[in-house]
């Protein structure tokens, strides 16, 4: 465990609490744990979570920008929650079924990468996740739960243990951003469905 991590660790629990109660903040909060998360996972070799870094970075700038633009336009309700639709889906998990094969083969074939497809799997899954979110769509939440889910193994594996602890409380978060997001999208829509229609 390094102060790298620990930083790691501070900014990360800030940004998805943020992110949870629906905070601008969580996006200036996320630019400061993406950097030190990019040097710890190059450390750990984990390549494609060190890119992902980057992703992060970019689209958490989108992100900023949009929830500016919803919360003026709503000012009355905060950053007003969104739902994908069935096509929306369907296209995102096709095109990250496809970027997952692709990466998974680059790590496998160009880089050291002890763990090629999980690695990919979450630099895919995360950049899905963080573009849904920045949209303000409730299943950004489900995403995140599943990048959780491969994450806490991958980092206790990898000998980073606060990292995966970090990522057990992120679940927890998750879980419980996704009921309250379902809330809110509740009160301004009526009962949710599995997924919109339009």
């Amino acid at each position: 465990m390094t102060w790298l991590e620990v930083a790691a660790f501070v900014t990360g629990l800030a940004t998805v609490w943020l992110t949870k109660i629906r905070h601008i903040w969580n996006w200036p909060v996320s630019l400061g744990n993406v950097a030190c998360f990019m040097v710890l996972f190059y450390e750990a070799r984990l390549y494609a979570d060190a890119l992902l870094q980057i992703g992060f970075a970019l689209l958490g700038i989108v992100g900023w920008w949009q929830w500016v633009r919803a919360a003026r336009s709503d000012s009355a309700h905060g950053v007003p929650v969104t739902r994908t639709t069935a096509r929306e889906t369907l296209v995102s998990l096709s095109i990250s079924a496809a970027a997952i094969g692709a990466g998974s083969w680059i790590l496998r074939t160009w880089t050291d990468s002890p763990v090629p497809v999980a690695d990919t799997t979450l630099l895919v899954l995360s950049l899905l996740a963080t573009w849904w979110q920045a949209m303000r769509r409730l299943e950004s939440w489900i995403m995140w739960i599943l990048v959780d889910i491969v994450s806490v193994p991958l980092y206790w594996h990898r000998s980073l243990p606060l990292t995966a602890v970090l990522y057990i409380v992120f679940l927890l978060i998750c879980i419980s951003g996704y009921v309250d997001w379902r809330r809110a999208w509740q009160r301004r829509n009526g009962p949710a469905t599995v997924l919109a229609t339009s």
